[in-house]
């Protein structure tokens, strides 16, 4: 069996973390993972290979081949060989999860030389990383930004997109990305719970297109129950950046800069111990290479 295919899906940062409510907002980023999936004739049999982090587990992008085989009744017919690689950091929040199980879904999709509407794919996407224990609440939102690109507000238990917007094209992103990682299966929801009430008010603002206040906001509200100093976000914004807070369940921090502010922002950051990435908007929708 020789059906091959490549596919590109972009990264996003958090504008509402949905953990506590259920109900999220992103926007795309231009970083990218990319994917490249080989249908092979041993049903079932998926060997998955992370290229950039080869000690990170390969469960998500094995459970993604595995729904798409499913989804086309094929599972007892094609294995697959999965690799890929990608310039975002993993575990740190910054929806690597949600961009590899995009990229890998529409690899798997055109492997197979059959195609689906944008929204299966995604969900497709989605229902991997439950099986995969990588998420909390489907992380619609950030799938979502990752494969359409613009910002999104979203219900991620109803999986549906409440507003679309797309975004400017003049706004750097920067991230401080600190050494360690953080895994969002690890994440206490108990404690979430507690900031639900305040979680419900930021997202109302992102409905209506607050989208920087809303998530500087968000940033405080999970930094605060998480643990995180909220210091660092704090000199991005005295340095001049129109947002900055906390991206998915951290540690690193997202910050939203005009171009020209950009390098008091990043001076700003590299006071802290980790590495700044720094990226634009994301406009374009993922795709097959």
């Amino acid at each position: 069996m020789s059906g091959k295919a490549e596919a590109i899906s972009h990264g996003a940062a958090t504008i509402v973390n949905a953990i506590a409510l259920g109900k999220g907002a992103a926007f795309g980023v231009d970083l990218w993972t990319k994917a490249e999936v080989r249908l092979t004739d041993e049903s079932k049999v998926i060997k998955g290979e992370i290229t950039t982090d080869p000690a990170e587990s390969t469960v998500l992008m094995e459970k993604t081949v595995l729904r798409v085989l499913g989804h086309f009744g094929v599972e007892n017919i094609y294995g697959a060989e999965v690799k890929t690689t990608s310039n975002i950091p993993i575990a740190r929040g910054l929806k690597s999860s949600s961009s590899a199980a995009n990229a890998v879904a529409l690899a798997t999709v055109a492997a197979l030389t059959k195609t689906l509407d944008d929204p299966t794919i995604v969900n497709l996407g989605v229902e991997a990383s439950f099986d995969a224990k990588v998420t909390v609440t489907g992380a619609f939102d950030d799938a979502c930004a990752s494969y359409f690109g613009g910002a999104v507000v979203t219900d991620n238990l109803k999986r549906k997109i409440l507003k679309r917007v797309e975004m400017p094209e003049d706004l750097a992103v920067l991230f401080h990305v600190p050494p360690t990682k953080a895994y969002t299966r690890d994440s206490d929801l108990n404690r979430m719970e507690t900031i639900k009430p305040l979680v419900e008010i930021v997202h109302n603002e992102a409905l209506k297109g607050n989208f920087w206040p809303a998530l500087t906001l968000n940033g405080l509200i999970y930094s605060s129950v998480l643990g995180y100093d909220t210091s660092v976000a704090a000199d991005a914004l005295a340095a001049g950046a129109l947002a900055s807070g906390l991206c998915g369940k951290g540690p690193a921090v997202t910050a939203v800069v005009s171009n020209e502010n950009v390098d008091s922002v990043k001076t700003a950051f590299q006071r802290y111990e980790g590495v700044v990435i720094q990226s634009q908007l994301n406009r374009e929708k993922a795709k097959v290479l």
